[in-house]
């Protein structure tokens, strides 16, 4: 087995190393090569994703992705490169679960899967400016072929997780040709699965059980943006942005990206916990290198330690432990 592993910037340089170590002590074999990418290698080298890098990530077919730092304007030359490398190696779907914590903050009951498109609607990354930048246009693009292959996704890991319900969440009563056509879509494909029940709420109204009732979601299936959204949401109930795991999934590779930012606030100081990015790694495991058993023992280690009291200053404050001695707590749970 081979892995990219792409630190990126901030807390990226400290929280995928713990990762890291964790899966060279279940898998002392794994080959791990290093590719550069985000806003540092921009400043440096003039690209947030060097062609290399990618030809890294298509070879090793497996990636593990810290966090970048991307502005919340246009910088000319600029692209998020996460969602180039998303792009670039087609792993169209990702995968956001949600589950309880053994955290204060987290929700007891929780355990939702948010399924997203990862190629197309607005973050195709088609927009224009005119009228003197007075006017900007974005365009919104959905797919019979992308809305096909997530749908299958979506009920696929339904059955095989052993969950009960898929709930389509569009917005097609104001987008009948986009978020129409994948209703629609979706609604075709479920009927490959009848043992999994199919629902639908339009976002806004998701949006309102996200915060008023978690548990009653079970598997999400959603275009880009909603599910980008909707997921951050759920996040708070296991725990927060900072322990939320995500995998890019696609036929070929599969990016493990924990969903928290860079963290700038708290970079260079150690206290960032590995939790999300551990788990992404788990998610890697189980779902693109098939081994559960491996991809087992990583979450009851994460959850043995959390259970323990085992939290870094960013959750517990100033008397926390530090990012490397949480991935030491990690390490002696793995059975």
């Amino acid at each position: 087995m081979k892995l990219c592993v792409i630190e990126g910037d901030g807390i990226g340089h400290e929280v995928v190393p713990a990762a890291v170590r964790v899966l060279r002590q279940l898998i002392p074999q794994l080959e791990i090569v290093y590719g550069r990418a985000g806003w540092d290698c921009f400043e440096q080298t003039g690209q947030a994703l060097p062609a290399a890098t990618i030809a890294l990530a298509r070879e090793a077919q497996a990636v593990l992705f810290g966090a970048c730092s991307s502005p919340s304007y246009a910088v000319k030359g600029y692209a998020s490169p996460i969602v180039q490398l998303r792009h670039a190696t087609e792993t169209y779907a990702n995968l956001r679960p949600t589950r309880f914590l053994p955290v204060p903050t987290a929700r007891q009951g929780v355990d939702l899967l948010v399924v997203r498109e990862n190629t197309e609607d607005l973050y195709i990354g088609d927009e224009r400016t005119v009228d003197a930048g007075d006017t900007g246009t974005a365009t919104k693009r959905i797919t019979r072929r992308a809305s096909e292959r997530i749908a299958h996704t979506a009920f696929r890991l339904a059955r095989q997780e052993g969950r009960r319900r898929v709930t389509i969440v569009h917005k097609g009563n104001v987008l009948p040709q986009t978020d129409g056509l994948f209703r629609r879509v979706a609604y075709e494909v479920s009927r490959e699965y009848g043992d999994i029940e199919t629902d639908e709420l339009l976002v806004d109204t998701a949006a309102y059980w996200m915060v008023k009732e978690p548990t009653r979601f079970d598997v999400i299936l959603t275009p880009n943006l909603y599910g980008d959204i909707l997921s951050d949401m759920a996040a708070a109930w296991g725990g927060g942005l900072g322990l939320a795991p995500a995998l890019n999934l696609g036929d070929a590779v599969a990016i493990a990206e924990p969903v928290h930012g860079s963290a700038p606030d708290i970079a260079g100081q150690g206290i960032a916990n590995p939790t999300a990015v551990v788990l992404s790694a788990a998610m890697l495991v189980r779902h693109h290198w098939h081994k559960p058993e491996i991809a087992d023992r990583i979450e009851s280690a994460v959850n043995a330690a959390l259970s323990k009291g085992d939290y870094t200053s960013d959750i517990l404050g100033a008397n926390g432990m530090s990012t490397d001695q949480f991935a030491d707590s990690i390490c002696q749970n793995l059975l």
